[in-house]
């Protein structure tokens, strides 16, 4: 994905002609074609470490969803660190985290949003367990209800070296797409991730190259 931060306006709602949006739709093509033989109704996504763009991703790929008529839920199951919140301007003070605490209804923490077929669970209030709360059974119950109302479920989680929690959360998922900075992250690092995810079971679907310099990628297009 060319270069884009989590504070600008989200692409694929404000812009969605931009090469940047056509991008987008592409990624959701491919995953469309990876669910051969298993359709994808819940997908992670996650990085190597912070600041990768994985948030951002993960709105923009909800939009691109949500614009192809499939009725979304975008999990903000990122406690530590919300962020989805902000960028798509919801409440926050009730989410995930107190949805998994039993503190709330599960009515009380689906959020719609401007944008047509696209609802959002926030974090909620930062608990002093996350990691705790994501292996209880009442995270497992919450997704089998989820996909009843909803066609398909994106979670954005913690960066997978920094915590536990995305290895927790990647056992539960269809499939899990691992979002890389350009120039940033180390082989080992991505290698350590996709051990990981293998010692869970889960299924890789494919790695996003986010932040990437215009200039390289014209220079690539002009190849």
């Amino acid at each position: 994905m060319p270069r884009l931060t989590a504070d600008q306006p989200v692409i694929m709602d404000v812009n969605p002609d931009s090469s940047i949006a056509e991008a987008y739709r592409t990624l959701r093509t491919n995953i469309e074609f990876s669910s051969v033989g298993k359709e994808m109704r819940i997908i992670m996504i996650t990085s190597a470490s912070r600041g990768e763009g994985k948030s951002t991703t993960a709105v923009n790929l909800a939009i691109s969803l949500s614009q192809a008529g499939k009725k979304v839920l975008l999990i903000d199951a990122d406690m530590r660190n919300s962020s989805i919140h902000r960028i798509l301007r919801v409440d926050n003070k009730k989410g995930l985290a107190n949805y998994l605490a039993l503190q709330t209804e599960l009515t009380e923490i689906i959020t719609p949003t401007h944008i047509p077929n696209l609802s959002v669970i926030p974090s909620g209030t930062q608990p002093p367990n996350p990691a705790e709360l994501l292996t209880m059974n009442q995270m497992d119950l919450l997704l089998a209800e989820l996909k009843k109302d909803f066609h398909t479920i994106i979670l954005d989680t913690p960066s997978a070296l920094s915590v536990t929690d995305a290895q927790i959360i990647a056992a539960k998922t269809d499939g899990v797409l691992l979002v890389v900075e350009q120039g940033f992250v180390k082989r080992e690092a991505g290698k350590k991730v996709k051990a990981y995810l293998r010692h869970v079971n889960a299924r890789l679907l494919g790695v996003v190259f986010n932040k990437i310099n215009k200039a390289n990628l014209d220079s690539y297009a002009g190849r």
